[in-house]
């Protein structure tokens, strides 16, 4: 359990600035993120690390000379929003472009990628990194959907490493993503972790058995099996690592055992003596191995051991000199203070002109957010109840925080004025930043999209809604990679999107476009009970999520019934309470 917090909502950010203040000679605080406070030459390639908070010392503990540039830091096991990823990528820009390092999650792809899209509008070249070590969460033949654990230090490390030395961003991701392919991590736990604030952890392991191929934000294994001693503990983890070493493979390797945050350092020291000796009996030679916490899951009781299967492009590059606050390796020559940071980055746009009908329509859409919100807090334990089945528990949480963002913001540019386009663009920006992760990051796309069809000038009409809804569905497959089937959102998105255009096509009224939008949407949330995930967290844990609904498209069928209601001109809830209390006791 987290001891130690404030609000438990401000626990990572709070977290992130007393971090910085600690290590002056290597960071800087900048909001929702770090960067270094050392020099760095013109012209250099930028790695820029990041992901969800609760795993240090991963990010910001990788940050310094040899490492990383910059870190941007999400909430606890949420990613960080788009908004976030390109202010601080912006900040460690040093001309040479920039490579984006983050694990393979649904949250993250969405939205570094999304980054990169907005940086490469400003000329800037942003490319994806992405780390996919982690083989209890797919077979060697999908290793590109493998979820990214502690096998993240060796690839950023490497990555680090190949800027420091000069070689231009083609070169970084060549060799950074050579070593991925050549890491993979296998992990146990013991017990789960718990959120700061919450009473239980997300989820336990029974007493005397063990929990097989853990994810490190919050999630359960895919298997229990009966405790094991010592020496058979480190012979699953090896042996699994070892059934997947390459052909041809020179049998030197970078090797890390990596406690989870609740497993003592000594508890680590008797396990590695028989994982290195397993290993060496393998005819391994063990390249500067490291033991100690470098992945963590807040409170997880367990461990991970990663292999990274070097050769003689890249064992020089784990072995470079780095110094950064959690990994420090050979001399690093003295560098000077970077340059002052800008006083800011990016400054919200000044609201255009508003026509009167379309501010009138901005405050119709103004209601239809704060009817949202109120649904969405209504259900907020329900749907991490739903969440929790088979993931981290925290969409419903996700879901509040991301409206109320967004109703905040709506009101205030009500207040200054904003059309309807304007008045939703902000409210997508605030929903995205202030909710993170998966969630937030679809949400952000979709209220965009819906933005980018409608008009300051005109206001609010139904062909322009469904061309907003066409473009917002357009952009969550395309950045998250999600199509029907795949049981997530976008099951219940696309229908929804289909409705609204053949409605409109067919000359309907709002309030009945709307009715058959919301019908379609929970038909198809529904009908994702049975199927079984192929992406995002739930996917190795596939068995526990069958027969239940997926979450965000449940949240996504109950805002809809919301915008039905209010332009039905009965706004209420009993129907999304319906809704999601049915998904449960499925």
């Amino acid at each position: 359990m987290t001891h130690i917090h404030d609000d438990p909502e401000t626990f990572a950010q709070t977290a992130l600035k007393g971090f910085c203040d600690l290590y002056p000679d290597h960071v800087r605080h900048v909001p929702d993120g770090a960067v270094r406070s050392t020099a760095t030459p013109a012209g250099k390639v930028a790695v820029v690390i990041g992901g969800g908070s609760g795993h240090y010392p991963a990010f910001a503990g990788y940050v310094g000379p040899g490492g990383a540039d910059a870190v941007v830091a999400g909430d606890i096991f949420a990613s960080p929003s788009t908004q976030a990823i390109a202010r601080v990528g912006k900040l460690a820009d040093r001309g040479g472009g920039i490579v984006f390092g983050y694990g393979n999650y649904a949250g993250d792809v969405l939205n570094f990628g999304a980054a990169c899209e907005r940086l490469g509008d400003h000329g800037i070249d942003a490319r994806n990194l992405i780390v996919t070590d982690d083989i209890a969460s797919a077979d060697p033949e999908a290793h590109h959907q493998r979820r990214g654990v502690a096998g993240d230090v060796v690839v950023f490390k490497i990555a680090g490493a190949a800027a420091e030395a000069g070689h231009d961003i083609d070169g970084v991701m060549r060799l950074a993503e050579h070593a991925n392919r050549r890491t993979l991590s296998f992990g146990v736990a013991f017990d789960g972790c718990t959120l700061p604030g919450a009473r239980e952890p997300l989820f336990h392991v029974e007493k005397g058995r063990v929990g097989v191929g853990l994810g490190i934000h919050g999630e359960p294994g895919i298997d229990e099996i009966d405790a094991l001693p010592a020496a058979d503990l480190a012979a699953l983890l090896v042996d699994r690592l070892l059934a997947e070493r390459p052909e041809g493979w020179s049998g030197r390797a970078a090797v890390i055992l990596n406690g989870l945050g609740a497993t003592k350092y000594e508890e680590l020291f008797v396990l590695w003596t028989h994982v290195s000796d397993r290993l060496r009996k393998e005819g391994i030679d063990l390249v500067a191995p490291i033991c100690g916490e470098f992945v963590t899951s807040l409170d997880m009781a367990g461990c991970s051991l990663t292999v990274c299967f070097l050769d003689d492009e890249l064992e020089p590059l784990w072995q470079a000199p780095t110094d950064t606050p959690a990994l420090r390796k050979g001399v690093i020559e003295p560098r000077g203070a970077a340059e002052p940071l800008p006083a800011t980055v990016e400054e919200i746009a000044p609201l255009p002109e508003a026509s009167a009908a379309s501010r009138d329509d901005a405050g119709r859409v103004l209601q239809m957010l704060r009817d949202m919100d109120a649904a969405l807090a209504d259900a907020e334990h329900a749907l991490g109840q739903l969440d929790a089945i088979a993931g981290d528990g925290d969409h419903g949480r996700g879901m509040r925080r991301g409206s109320a963002a967004a109703l905040a913001a709506a009101e205030d540019a009500a207040s200054a004025g904003a059309g309807v386009r304007s008045l939703l663009a902000r409210a997508a920006d605030s929903w995205a930043d202030r909710a993170g992760g998966t969630s937030g990051a679809i949400w952000g796309l979709i209220l965009r999209g819906l933005s980018d069809g409608l008009s300051d000038d005109t206001g609010l009409s139904r062909t322009g809604v469904a061309e907003g809804a066409r473009i917002a569905r357009d952009r969550v497959e395309r950045l998250g990679g999600a199509k029907p089937g795949d049981k997530t959102l976008v099951d219940a998105l696309v229908p929804l999107v289909e409705t609204l255009r053949q409605a409109t096509e067919d000359g309907a009224e709002a309030a009945e476009i709307w009715r058959r939008a919301a019908d379609a949407a929970t038909d198809a949330a529904r009908e994702t009970a049975p199927m079984r995930p192929r992406l995002g967290r739930a996917r190795p844990l596939a068995e526990r999520s069958i027969g239940h609904a997926d979450p965000g498209a449940v949240s996504l069928a109950m805002c809809a019934r919301v915008i039905a209601d209010r332009l039905a001109g009965s706004p209420g809830a009993e129907a999304e309470r319906t809704l999601v209390s049915d998904a449960i006791a499925d």
